[in-house]
């Protein structure tokens, strides 16, 4: 049970890099979605992996809360764009640099999380903020920093869990 809960979990990695395309953009999330959470119901069934499977469900635990986020947080833009109240205005730019940050910040929270110190969270989200202030001014950004850092954090959290569901 834990190699197939090791290759659901790539296959979550996986699955969200590939393109949605067109009304369909939503599919990857959601497919990478629900390889993660039958990853980690058969992680738990199955108890804790040692050696090689115990190596491997570290990094691959890894590698899905990074890549995973990359679809996740725009289906969550995507989402809460259509709740807005539409102004007419063309669409607002995201915050330059929000993908390597995203991805980042998604693997020092699994790591954190695979290392028993959330702690590291807190610590990660206020240098995100920090570094994010000047910019956070514009009510648009705030939104969009908002919306997109607890989205990212959410995935990795799921992705850490499953990981460490395999190694405890």
């Amino acid at each position: 049970m834990i190699i197939i809960a090791l290759v659901l979990l790539a296959l979550a990695a996986l699955a969200a890099v590939v393109p949605g395309t067109g009304a369909r953009r939503w599919l990857p999330t959601t497919i990478a979605t629900t390889l993660l959470a039958v990853a980690a119901i058969l992680a738990i069934v199955a108890g804790p992996a040692y050696g090689l499977g115990h190596a491997v469900g570290i990094v691959l635990s890894v590698l899905a809360a990074a890549m995973g986020g990359t679809a996740a947080v725009p289906t969550v833009f995507r989402v809460a764009r259509r709740q807005n109240d539409s102004t007419g205005e063309d669409p607002v730019e995201p915050l330059r640099g929000g993908l390597i940050i995203g991805v980042l910040e998604r693997v020092a929270v699994a790591v954190s999380i695979l290392a028993g110190w959330p702690e590291g969270i807190a610590i990660v989200l206020a240098v995100k903020g920090l570094a994010r202030y000047p910019e956070l001014r514009e009510s648009h950004a705030s939104e969009q920093f908002i919306i997109g850092t607890f989205a990212s954090v959410l995935w990795a959290l799921a992705a850490g869990g499953v990981g460490t569901a395999l190694i405890n």
